[in-house]
């Protein structure tokens, strides 16, 4: 696919004519130039923390590209949470009301009277440049628009309002690439594929309070997920950690047997139970115990995470934490890991679910079911005990 130029004027009717310089192919494309004097920054990314972490290198890239400039994530709460005293490429975190079509949540959308209000603060900061790495445009476009800045960059679907400068949103791409695309029409060559989260002393204390350190090497169960429909049945994930727990009792497993602690929110201690349930000996739990901070510390001290496509498998893989994950095909190609040096991903080709089939691209079906448990238990044992077994030898364990 050829990728539209920032830098050739865009038809009234459809995309621009014209190629980049160089080869049409490549990861990605060759940047635009930069916007000269760009000194404010915002960057539109108000969805989750997984979300956020596939986008960071796109947001380092416009960071490296724009060294003096001061990038405002147009965030959620949870980002806040989340960098909140942690290096990031981003200098600050602004919420985002809860514009229809931008942001969901439990809560009713803000009305048009806030969002005006909150757009006029926006335009009153008078950003330089502002970038959407939110999604396909139809409405995000549309609020990227009312910052009035100076230049405006994004994705767009072919019915969306189209920023100055954009690239096509196409499904079925990897939403890391898909950004670093918009960063090079931003003016900002990659640097790097892989997301990455700094660990802080402040996290490692906050994880330390929660689940004290030990000498066994640490197996995190996270049975939980945004959506019910990307949940591994959770028995199945407590037998495997089981077996992971049992090679300390293996002739030649002195070390290397897991310590076990099972973690998830307030909202999914009935999931952490079924873990247990599925384990013949008791393991740690940690349920609605982990702030973000504290997360981020004990996926960071975690030889292994185990668990579903979901935010703290994207946090685990971003301190550089192994992992091995369940996936739908919905969601393989667009935020699963890229890499599988030290990330193994299951995948249900079918992903229907378990109570009526309906596959997850079809809609909802309002079953709250697994649409993964189609994936066998022996695939995802075998991945786990291959990766444990990596991570301890990398260790000298």
């Amino acid at each position: 696919m050829i990728v539209p130029d920032p830098r050739v004027a865009a038809s009234p009717d459809g995309p621009p004519h014209g190629r980049p310089d160089g080869p049409a192919l490549g990861l990605p494309a060759q940047p635009a130039p930069p916007v000269p004097d760009a000194r404010r920054i915002a960057i539109l990314r108000a969805n989750g923390i997984g979300d956020y972490v596939v986008a960071e290198p796109a947001l380092s890239a416009l960071r490296d590209a724009y060294p003096d400039a001061e990038i405002t994530l147009l965030g959620a709460k949870h980002h806040e949470a989340l960098l909140a005293g942690r290096p990031s490429p981003v200098d600050r975190v602004v919420t985002v009301p809860l514009v229809p079509g931008v942001r969901v949540g439990p809560d009713p959308d803000a009305s048009e009277e806030e969002v005006e209000a909150w757009c006029a603060e926006r335009r009153a900061e008078g950003y330089d440049l502002a970038v959407q790495l939110h999604g396909g445009g139809r409405n995000s476009n549309k609020l990227l628009l009312r910052l009035g800045a100076e230049v405006t960059v994004g994705a767009a679907t072919p019915d969306a309002p189209r920023p100055d400068r954009w690239v096509p949103y196409w499904p079925y791409q990897h939403d890391t690439v898909r950004w670093l695309e918009v960063a090079a029409a931003a003016g900002a060559p990659t640097r790097r594929i892989e997301p990455h989260l700094a660990v802080t002393e402040a996290d490692l204390a906050a994880s330390r309070a929660v689940v004290p350190p030990g000498d066994a090497p640490l197996l995190v169960v996270h049975p939980g997920a945004t959506d019910a429909r990307r949940c591994y049945p959770e028995e199945r994930l407590g037998a495997i950690a089981q077996d992971l727990a049992d090679l300390a009792d293996l002739a030649d497993g002195a070390g290397r047997g897991a310590r076990v602690v099972v973690a998830g929110g307030p909202s999914e201690a009935d999931r952490v139970a079924r873990v247990v349930a599925g384990m013949r000996t008791e393991p740690e739990t940690a349920v609605g115990t982990l702030d973000l901070p504290a997360l981020v510390g004990l996926l960071s001290r975690a030889t292994m995470v185990l668990g579903n496509d979901s935010g703290p498998r994207h946090l685990a893989g971003a301190v550089g934490t192994p992992t091995v994950a369940v996936f739908t095909y919905a969601n393989l190609a667009d935020v699963a890991p890229l890499t599988r040096t030290w990330h193994r991903v299951l995948v249900s080709w079918h992903g229907g679910c378990q109570v009526c089939g309906r596959r997850v691209l079809d809609g909802w079906c309002g079953h709250e079911a697994s649409a993964t448990h189609d994936v066998p238990v022996e695939e995802v044992r075998e991945a786990a005990l291959d990766l444990w077994g990596q991570a301890l030898s990398a260790r000298g364990g």
